[in-house]
C-alpha cells in the first residue's frame, strides 16, 4: 500500500460477490452483521473506481482518499 502498488492478489469483484453471498446468507438466518455490511459499503465505492472491479483488495486506501478528497496523482 505504501508503494502505491494495487495490483490484486485478491480482485475486488471476487470479493465483492463472497461479501454479497455472506451477507445473503446472513440475513436468511436473521444475523445482524454491520461489520460486513459497512465492508461491502466500502469496497462498492473501490468497484466505481476507474478499473476498480480488478483492482487488489489493498485498493480500498483509494475509496478512502476519495472519500476524503485526497489526491496522490
Amino acid at each position: 500500500i505504501a508503494k502505491r502498488d494495487f495490483n490484486p492478489g485478491f480482485m475486488v469483484e471476487h470479493f465483492l460477490k463472497d461479501m454479497g453471498i455472506a451477507l445473503k446468507e446472513s440475513q436468511a438466518m436473521g444475523l445482524s452483521l454491520p461489520g460486513l455490511a459497512l465492508a461491502n459499503q466500502l469496497y462498492l465505492a473501490v468497484q466505481a473506481l476507474p478499473n476498480g472491479p480488478k483492482l487488489g483488495t489493498q485498493a480500498l486506501m483509494l475509496a478512502f482518499e476519495k472519500l476524503n478528497s485526497i489526491d496522490h496523482a
